[in-house]
């Protein structure tokens, strides 16, 4: 058979199994039984996507089988050939969807996730776009060598790829020495071919989220997962028809296919790499995916993929901090004179000097000299100390100054690490990110109690303090210049971030500092100066020169931004924001909600529904995506009245800025315990029960003029 008429065969029985798969459940459950992925507001999101249709019930599956039909057009031409792939796409969405259909859960009795949730793509957002996972891998089929696999999967992980498993390369590599999760960025999707829909679907939502792709419109889907989606699939193991079909809807989403036995090649496409020595070189350059590896002098790995790994009690060698010990950091601007470059030093005992589990205190002071630092950098820099002992693998780090908590894992231990090691990652990393304000760097890993005792007093709190005074003294008023940050831009093209110093970035990790730092980092990069000239509006926050700077930054899709507005022309969102903020008329007043929270708010949708109104690039009045440290600040909202507007938010965003959101109350209205006044899920969901609640504690919100 020649290569169409394999993908063809292929398409025609991913379209029998899925016309098969919806008789017996229409026979079974009836026409208006309810269809639906988990936690997505984009219904059956590649059909919704292609088409524009929102597949309720499975009747409405009766429809879209006729959307599979109208793609499969057998002529020996590419491109039909290459949409008969898509429309095996779209039958492997139909039985997946059928399968959810039937169960609350069809993978409880499996490894692999299935679905994968609209939060968990928006939490990828930031780290696509930095860079820190460069790509996205699709293993699929059976290899036969569990080594060989295993080595595939860690050399993608190392590198921070994120990589999902279909097929019995799950239970291959869970069965390795690899570590598998979402927190690894090793994800097992399912055993069934049907399964890569679930990948397939992460592409697609991510078009819709950042992109502002509008549904229906399938050839800027395509472009937009071509140029801007860095994924490519990997098949171990005999083809069959239908493997080849869904390999031919890769690729015409732009992901190339890298298979390990012989096929009819395809440049750039379809290729074969048998040397499984060369299958991950093969495929990072099929994708034009770069790769910058840094080499460390230690016995473990390091890569963003081990960010997320917990060290359980269990598997703990050494702890420093939480409830047993001290433990702290800070980095500290010294003169050139004062640094010697590379002098690592240990004092204290180290974690081999004692049976495990070992407790210590821990003091990690890293000093930095360079004729372009700023004491301004010294918390950017510091920040990122999380970051870098987390990328260790068997290294955990939670918290920061002097709440910080370390855990080091038997593993890391058993493979020889030590405390010097921490200080080798923090000297190279601090080089690698910072070389353009940094020349030297010398780090101090203190384990003895009385010199981190004295030392915290004497050094660290003193710092901690004086940094707090200057960020308390940090105002949009008293500065002269905010900065645009298009980091994102990648993902969502027209989308620019004013960052100002009481408004951060809408993803939440780049602050007024932040940005004032990499622009020095990077004289030409995602952060630019804006000039706060040409006042139009304070109370808005309108300013002539944030205009023009935005104007240019988004190519001319968005003119005009009020920074402290949310019905006059919005700052734009991505699709990364880590709150969102929409208007209930009802209340007076408006709902904040975090992407972590899943059920309906009091307007009527959930966050990943709100979202999809937001994000993309648009200015969307009434709506508007932001950081969490945002929602205490005194520019929240303030052309509308400010946070006194507030009047519903989950009960666990609440909790987390109840004490920054009480203290602006107390400092703007003179309202004591302002959070208390504010409706949450577990007080009421329904509108009229929410104004019932602002009535009884006498919401601020209820006796402004209407928002509206």
């Amino acid at each position: 058979m020649s290569l169409f008429e394999i993908i063809y065969a292929g398409s025609n029985a991913a379209l029998g199994l899925a016309e098969q798969t919806v008789a017996s459940a229409v026979a079974e459950k009836g026409k208006d039984h309810k269809v639906a992925f988990p936690g997505t507001a984009y219904s059956l999101p590649v059909i919704f996507a292609a088409t524009g249709l929102k597949i309720n019930t499975l009747g409405d599956l009766e429809t879209a089988l006729g959307v599979v039909k109208s793609l499969i057009v057998e002529e020996e031409d590419l491109g039909k050939a290459l949409n008969a792939g898509l429309s095996t796409a779209v039958s492997a969405e139909i039985i997946e969807s059928v399968k959810y259909a039937l169960s609350d859960d069809p993978y409880a009795d499996e490894p692999g996730i299935g679905f994968v949730p609209d939060p968990i793509i928006r939490s990828l957002g930031v780290p696509l776009v930095t860079g820190d996972i460069p790509g996205i891998a699709v293993i699929l089929g059976e290899c036969d060598s569990r080594d060989e696999l295993a080595a595939i999967v860690k050399d993608y992980q190392s590198k921070g790829l994120l990589t999902f498993l279909i097929g019995k390369t799950v239970d291959q590599v869970m069965e390795s020495d690899v570590k598998v999760g979402l927190e690894f960025r090793v994800i097992p999707i399912g055993y069934d071919v049907t399964a890569v829909i679930h990948v397939v679907s992460v592409a697609i939502r991510a078009a819709l989220i950042f992109g502002a792709l509008k549904p229906g419109d399938l050839p800027g889907l395509i472009q937009y997962t071509k140029e801007r989606v860095p994924a490519f699939v990997n098949t171990f193991g005999a083809l069959n028809e239908v493997v080849v079909s869904a390999g031919a809807g890769a690729i015409a989403l732009g992901f190339p296919v890298i298979a390990d036995i012989d096929v009819p090649e395809v440049p750039g496409a379809l290729i074969a790499q048998k040397d499984r020595s060369l299958t991950v070189k093969t495929s990072l350059e099929a994708r034009g995916i770069k790769i910058k590896v840094k080499e460390l002098p230690i016995p473990v790995a390091f890569a963003a993929a081990f960010e997320g790994e917990r060290i359980r009690k269990e598997s703990v060698y050494a702890e420093f901090g939480s409830k047993r010990s001290k433990a702290w950091e800070l980095v500290n601007m010294k003169s050139m004179d004062e640094v010697e470059d590379h002098k690592i030093e240990v004092i204290g005992p180290d974690i081999d000097s004692m049976d495990p589990p070992v407790y210590l205190p821990l003091a990690m002071i890293v000093d930095v000299a360079g004729k372009n630092m700023e004491a301004d950098f010294e918390p950017v820099l510091e920040r990122r100390i999380h970051y870098f002992v987390n990328y260790i693998e068997g290294v955990m780090h939670i918290g920061q100054r002097n709440i910080a908590w370390i855990r080091i894992g038997k593993d890391a231990f058993e493979k020889g690490f030590r405390l010097k090691h921490l200080g080798e990652v923090l000297y190279a990393m601090m080089h690698e990110d910072f070389g353009t304000v940094v020349d030297k760097v010398s780090v101090k890993i203190i384990t003895d109690k009385a010199m981190v005792e004295e030392l915290e007093q004497s050094l660290a709190l003193p710092k901690y303090k004086a940094r707090d005074e200057r960020l308390a003294a940090l105002t949009d008023e008293t500065v002269d210049t905010f900065y645009s940050c298009k980091l994102c831009q990648s993902f969502a093209p027209s989308h620019v971030c004013v960052i100002t110093p009481e408004r951060l970035g809408l993803c939440g990790a780049v602050s007024w500092l932040d940005a004032k730092a990499t622009k020095e980092l990077n004289p030409v990069g995602a952060c630019q100066p804006i000039a706060k000239e040409g006042v139009e509006d304070e109370e808005k926050g309108i300013w002539t020169e944030v205009n023009k700077a935005v104007d240019e930054a988004s190519q001319g899709a968005v003119t005009r931004v009020s920074l402290y507005s949310i019905l006059e022309d919005p700052m734009t969102s991505c699709g990364c924001f880590e709150c969102i903020c929409g208007i209930v008329p009802e209340a007076n007043g408006v709902v904040v909600v975090n992407r972590e929270f899943a059920d309906v708010t009091p307007v009527g949708m959930t966050f990943g529904e709100l979202a999809s109104m937001t994000g993309g690039g648009v200015q969307t009045p009434g709506f508007m995506g932001h950081g969490r440290h945002f929602i205490g600040s005194k520019k929240f909202l303030k052309a509308e009245g400010g946070i006194a507007r507030i009047v519903w938010m989950p009960k666990d965003l609440k909790d987390d800025v109840r004490i920054r959101l009480d203290a602006a109350a107390k400092e703007l209205y003179d309202i004591d315990n302002f959070t208390d006044m504010i409706c949450d899920e577990t007080i009421a969901t329904d509108v009229e029960e929410v104004i019932n609640f602002l009535t009884e504690k006498n919401h601020p919100a209820l006796d402004k003029d209407p928002i509206m």
